[in-house]
């Protein structure tokens, strides 16, 4: 998530400078490796590089190949096997043992360009699918995209009808999932990947425990919004990473929010009533929230549920999945910023349908396949 927002700010400063820029995205993974589909590196002109797009070990081959893209303005798939055993063929120690296919291209050549539609993204909070014609590797349409929202606007071509109703067809179903989707027609290989706005994180509670909170949350690219009734607290210099601030009584909390259904909510006033109020809003406001997490023992929610039970206000099968309390991962946190990251980790599990637990237990592969279409 925090990628998409620096690759943003980089394109943008490379425009801004008159810079020229490459962009290398992965755009097919097969077998264990530290990044996936979607991950992004903008290489700079002047040498500068934005994000990542594995753990270190291919940067510097990718950044050689980048220089080339900004001479020719011609794409490149590169295509790395890290599955052989002789480290002769690298000298790198890659340590990893998958397949990583990267598209390269020169920033402005192809439309829509990436700086227009993670723009939209991120400013205008516009769910958006971007197809890319990503094989085979000497393809005449290399790099060529289309991107769909999620009005069903389309935005480019990938150069005949057949193709383009292919695009949006397998463009919508990455949307519908939020999960990159491949499939190939009329002889081309194409990419759909959803690119979706910051998830807000509306930390209802102002107290000194919301501060690291809100901080390692906009590390991770949430946009961290402030909720209290005290508006002495709302303000930048005790929360300068917050996107934004809601000056609200508790009960009115979620007509105040507008959450909408990736909002992620976490209630953490320390009073009880403040509490109740809390939760009695966001349970009775649709769309619920995908996640709302309560701070305080187990039995303090329970007795609220009883209580909000007892007044006619009875959280449905679907809520109660979603709500989490005691809130954050069982990792033993003590102190403010321990439980900010057992909330967060929480969270990120919760949102990516994970149980939290240690990978060495998990029998399954650590990152899902790409869903295959057509």
């Amino acid at each position: 998530m925090r990628e998409l927002l620096d690759v943003l700010d980089g394109l943008r400063r490379a425009r801004a400078k008159g810079e020229e820029a490459a962009l290398a995205t992965v755009v097919g993974v097969r077998g264990s490796t530290y990044r996936r589909e979607g991950a992004r590196l903008l290489i700079l002109s002047s040498g500068a590089t934005v994000g990542s797009v594995s753990g270190g070990c291919l940067e510097g081959d990718i950044q050689v190949v980048a220089e080339e893209v900004l001479r020719d303005g011609r794409p490149r798939l590169l295509h790395y096997d890290l599955t052989a055993d002789d480290d002769a063929v690298w000298g790198l120690g890659l340590g990893c043992n998958g397949v990583i296919d990267v598209l390269v291209e020169k920033v402005g050549v192809y439309q829509p360009s990436p700086e227009d539609y993670l723009a939209r993204a991120v400013e205008e909070e516009a769910s958006l699918s971007v197809v890319t014609v990503v094989g085979p590797e000497d393809s005449d349409r290399l790099a060529w995209r289309l991107v769909v929202d999620g009005g069903g606007q389309v935005a480019g071509t990938l150069g005949s009808a057949a193709l383009d109703a292919a695009a949006v067809e397998v463009g919508r179903k990455a949307l519908s999932s939020e999960r990159p989707a491949r499939t190939a027609s009329e002889g081309y290989e194409l990419l759909a990947e959803p690119i979706l706005p910051p998830p807000r994180l509306v930390v209802c509670g102002a107290g000194h425990d919301a501060i690291p909170l809100v901080r390692l949350a906009a590390e991770l690219g949430f946009r961290p919004v402030v909720v209290d009734r005290r508006e002495k607290f709302l303000h930048r210099e005790r929360f300068p990473e917050a996107y934004g601030f809601v000056h609200t009584e508790f009960p009115q909390a979620a007509e105040a929010v507008r959450p909408d259904a990736r909002t992620c909510v976490v209630v953490m006033t320390h009073n009880y009533l403040h509490d109740r109020d809390l939760l009695r809003s966001f349970l009775t406001y649709e769309p619920f929230p995908a996640y709302v997490g309560v701070l305080g023992p187990r039995q303090r929610t329970l007795k609220i549920l009883r209580e909000l039970e007892d007044s006619g206000v009875v959280p449905s099968p679907d809520q109660r999945q979603r709500l989490f309390a005691p809130v954050g991962l069982d990792i033993g946190a003590e102190g403010p910023e321990q439980i900010a990251l057992a909330i967060l980790a929480e969270v990120l599990a919760a949102r990516n349908g994970r149980a939290g637990g240690f990978l060495r237990d998990r029998r399954a592969p650590i990152h899902e396949p790409v869903a295959a279409s057509g």
